[in-house]
């Protein structure tokens, strides 16, 4: 009986081995049918040329612009512009009532000749000795005094004329004629827009790649066409508040079409490379470590750390991780795991 009890035992076990065993066969079947089942869609990724480039905001400032003002008080009696008009260099804007000034040449013009006489006939009564050299000098300095009397006066003729010290355009005047005007009157701007200059700024990460007769391109709002510029400057040193370098450019304006003072969207190339591996956006999976992507291989999942890039609209650079040639999967990898059985549907 207990021979019997015994053999019962051991086939049972048996039996139960073979069940467990076969549902752990089962289960792997299942697992790898589901594998096997894992449809996800993939690129071939091949090298392309890609341009790297910051976006950054910008201003448009004239190439030159003053505030008319007038080195001497008086009375404008002529204004030889109009407003918005265009000017050149040297001709003459304002002319200031001179009268007073003519009469001040006149009579120091007089002293200087009264000087000089005195001067001559000190010089014969030195010769005689009849006066003495301080007599002399001091007859000479009169004279000297006297002549740069009429250069101080003529300085300040010069001054009643204000002329264009760069040809340009003229903007609102501030006076009439007639108005009295004193050195700290504001007559009007004068702007020379023939030449912009697009002032922007770059992170101090970037500073290193700003090179002089560097050409940047730049839009502005109210029209769709790109403009370029050649970086002309830039100043020594970073600035410490905003960590930023600060950079001019100069382009061309003949046709009058970029406005001062206008906000501008600047594009500043980085690097151009000839074969950038780029991948869809939505390849990448974030993780603690950085991003990581699938690639198939060999019919599987394969999960490779990437490092990367600059992005576009819709892709992203990949700058280490993949290789030329490799399949990278794009969608659906949000559920795969590593070594995760796909078939894929390049795209």
């Amino acid at each position: 009986m207990t021979v019997f009890i015994i053999i019962l035992l051991i086939i049972a076990g048996l039996v139960a081995y073979r069940l467990i065993a076969n549902k752990e066969k089962t289960a792997e079947n299942v697992t790898g049918q589901q594998r096997a089942e894992s449809k996800v869609y993939g690129i071939v990724v091949s090298g392309k040329p890609f341009s790297d480039y910051l976006s950054l905001s910008g201003s448009i400032e004239p190439n030159e612009v003053i505030n008319l003002r007038s080195e001497i008080s008086g009375i404008a009696e002529e204004l030889n512009f109009s407003e918005g008009g265009k000017v050149s260099k040297g001709q003459v804007l304002i002319k200031i009532n001179d009268a007073e000034l003519k009469a001040q040449l006149v009579q120091a013009k007089t002293r200087n000749s009264l000087a000089a006489e005195n001067e001559r006939r000190a010089m014969l009564l030195l010769e005689k000795e009849a006066i003495s050299q301080e007599e002399y000098d001091i007859a000479s300095a009169d004279h000297r005094t006297a002549e740069a009397q009429i250069q101080l006066i003529e300085a300040q003729l010069i001054k009643t004329a204000i002329r264009a010290p760069f040809s340009g355009t003229i903007g609102l005047r501030n006076i009439s004629k007639g108005s009295y005007i004193t050195p700290i009157t504001d007559i009007a701007q004068l702007v020379d827009v023939s030449k912009v200059k697009l002032e922007f700024s770059i992170p101090e990460r970037y500073a290193a790649k700003v090179k002089i007769g560097e050409t940047v391109r730049f839009s502005v709002q109210g029209t769709n066409e790109e403009f370029t510029a050649k970086i002309y400057a830039m100043e020594p040193l970073v600035e410490t508040a905003t960590r930023t370098l600060r950079v001019r450019a100069l382009a061309d304006n003949k046709d009058s079409r970029l406005i001062p003072g206008t906000f501008a969207n600047v594009i500043f190339p980085l690097e151009t490379l000839e074969k950038g591996l780029l991948v869809p956006a939505e390849a990448l999976i974030p993780i603690q470590n950085g991003k990581k992507v699938f690639i198939k291989k060999d019919g599987l999942a394969k999960e490779v750390l990437v490092e990367t890039g600059a992005r576009t609209e819709a892709d992203v650079l990949i700058v280490d991780g993949i290789n030329e040639g490799d399949t990278v999967l794009t969608s659906g990898v949000m559920s795969l795991r590593d070594g995760s059985g796909v078939n894929v549907t390049l795209r």
